[in-house]
């Protein structure tokens, strides 16, 4: 049994009772004159047509002998793309690095201005305090350099003017200096600094603002490069990963080192979602599932495997393969909550792992500092400007009321999920519920045989009667529910 069986039987009450498929079929074709290319492409076309598009590939896996062509062309294309994406991801560090450094600076930048901002308010207490903590960034940072002349060592040293630096953080002009109660001779030395003091404010609160702006754009440029060198780097990671070969494949006694051997294994599953209006228009179901509420949606699904063990043939640049293709066909039927964590299962297992090795190269650390970059990106000064950021400008604070509903409905669907996913389906079918499984099972089974019986006719094989059609009739039956064998139906519709 595949992975994805073992999958299905995990997140699936009914199938884990059942213990198989709703229909299984299995395909042999061995021609080593013919590719297999042709196989595969025409039963994707023909799945394609009958599931209205919606065919996914789940499963891409290869293998080639160590000794072969094919091996060491594959192993020369996959080292060329990690070299690529070594390289381009070399330059998302030195970006990240740069980022993480300009965010660091913004925030001491962020920290001074906002002193400015305090000794520009109209509140006089935030005022004083801004006022207060400039100027001892001004004694720390721009007297300290005149040696013995400052006005700390000045109040500190032999001089003995101990009365010269609490008075430079009192007064707040030039003029103040008049008014305290001060010898000359410490008045002559305060009024210019004083005096300084608020010209260097002046002109520093210039420099600083325009400084954090232009780091504030070049900030919102490098964020930009990252995400464009990002972009860049994941088609060559997820090439090296796709031409990587699958361990468990390696390990196939088909694969021998010396031989041309290539072993492919590939899966793609066909959904759709049964329509009950178009169901009670084409009288499968009755009437009174028009007035049914709160029933789970259900699902025809179809797997078909391949498992091609080819012999690669070069010809000009590519490979053709002929060889042994094994196909298998199988249905389920399965309700909204199955589905989901089908996937969710699928996303966890080694089915994906090519795609889950380029998932969060510089998101998660882009969303560790999604915060401070929001903020710094923001068109704006640190002062008056209020326009929206990033996030606001795509959702309005004027949302209708049908807007609002359906976030909520989405919200709710959501916490549902995470519940299933902690504990399981819990929830069994009800009698409306089974009936519709019924119903998509038999639409699955259906479309199950038309690929696999429709190839068959197409290439001259034989075909088998549907083993779900009752005699006399033209199309296969719909299971019956356990409710309705207890009351003896006939399978009629």
């Amino acid at each position: 049994m595949s992975e994805v069986d073992e999958i299905i039987k995990k997140v699936s009450p009914f199938y884990n009772k059942k213990g198989k498929p709703s229909i299984d079929y299995k395909l042999t074709y061995d021609s080593t004159s013919e590719t297999l290319e042709p196989i595969y492409f025409w039963l994707l076309d023909f799945a394609n047509q009958i599931f209205d598009g919606n065919v996914e590939k789940l499963i891409d896996n290869f293998a080639s002998s160590p000794g072969s062509g094919h091996f060491s062309e594959l192993q020369g294309k996959a080292s060329q793309m990690q070299q690529e994406a070594s390289r381009t991801l070399g330059n998302v560090n030195t970006i990240l690095k740069g980022i993480l450094n300009l965010l660091y600076d913004l925030k001491e930048f962020k920290i001074r201005l906002s002193h400015y901002d305090e000794s520009n308010s109209s509140d006089k207490s935030k005022k004083e305090a801004g006022i207060l903590a400039l100027k001892q960034i001004w004694m720390d940072k721009v007297d300290i350099q005149r040696g013995q002349g400052s006005l700390n060592a000045m109040a500190s040293g032999n001089l003995q003017f101990v009365t010269l630096r609490d008075a430079f953080m009192i007064v707040n002009s030039a003029k103040d200096v008049d008014k305290i109660d001060l010898n000359e001779r410490v008045k002559r030395i305060l009024k210019p600094r004083v005096q300084e003091f608020f010209e260097w404010k002046k002109r520093s609160e210039q420099e600083l603002r325009k400084r954090f702006e232009m780091e504030r754009l070049y900030l919102k440029s490098q964020v930009n490069s990252l995400k464009l060198y990002t972009k860049w780097a994941k088609p060559y990671l997820k090439a090296a990963e796709q031409l990587s070969m699958n361990e468990k494949l390696t390990s196939d006694a088909a694969l021998v080192t010396t031989f041309s051997t290539v072993l492919l294994q590939l899966t793609i599953m066909g959904s759709r979602e049964l329509d009950v209006e178009d169901k009670i228009l084409d009288r499968e179901l009755p009437e009174g599932f028009k007035k049914k509420k709160n029933l789970r949606k259900y699902h025809s699904i179809v797997f078909i495997d391949f498992r091609f063990r080819g012999i690669p043939n070069k010809q000009g640049s590519n490979y053709v393969m002929g060889g042994k293709a094994d196909v298998h066909f199988r249905s389920y039927s399965l309700n909204q909550d199955e589905m989901g964590l089908l996937k969710e299962k699928l996303g966890d297992s080694d089915l994906t792992d090519s795609l889950k090795l380029i998932q969060g190269i510089t998101e998660d650390s882009l969303g560790e500092l999604k915060e401070d970059i929001e903020e710094f990106m923001e068109d704006k000064t640190t002062t008056t400007n209020t326009k929206p950021t990033l996030f606001e400008e795509i959702t309005s604070f004027f949302k209708s009321p049908k807007d609002l509903r359906k976030e909520r409905e989405i919200k709710k669907k959501k916490e549902k999920f995470e519940k299933i996913k902690e504990a399981g389906i819990a929830k069994k079918d009800n009698y409306a519920e089974s009936y519709l499984r019924a119903v998509a099972e038999a639409d699955a089974m259906n479309n199950c045989f038309s690929i696999y019986d429709v190839y068959k006719k197409a290439h001259g094989m034989a075909s088998i009667p549907y083993p779900g059609k009752l005699e006399g009739d033209n199309e296969p039956d719909i299971p019956r529910t356990s409710v309705e064998k207890l009351f003896g139906m006939k399978g009629k519709k």
